[in-house]
């Protein structure tokens, strides 16, 4: 029998919901002069700030692709077409 459907989990786990995330979106930008904010991250990336740099390249260019090296360092040959079985 499943029981996935009964492990409940924690009350406050999960995404907040689309209007939760508008409100304090509105709330923000109440106090948050956005062209200000963007002036203070250009700033911080012209002094080389490493975290401001990698929100900007993140934002402006999109974050890297990730890869995974499937090569074993034990000499252990896969064949992922035979294992999965491509048509």
């Amino acid at each position: 029998m499943d029981k996935r459907k009964n492990n409940g989990g924690h009350p406050n786990s999960g995404r907040k919901p689309k209007a939760e995330e508008l409100k304090l979106i509105e709330r923000l930008d109440a106090i948050i002069d956005s062209d200000e904010a963007i002036k203070t991250l250009g700033n911080l990336v012209l002094k080389g700030d490493m975290r401001a740099v990698q929100l900007y390249m993140g934002y402006r260019y999109g974050k890297p692709k990730e890869s995974v090296d499937i090569n074993s360092s034990e000499g252990i040959s896969i064949d992922f077409k035979e294992l999965i079985k491509f048509k």
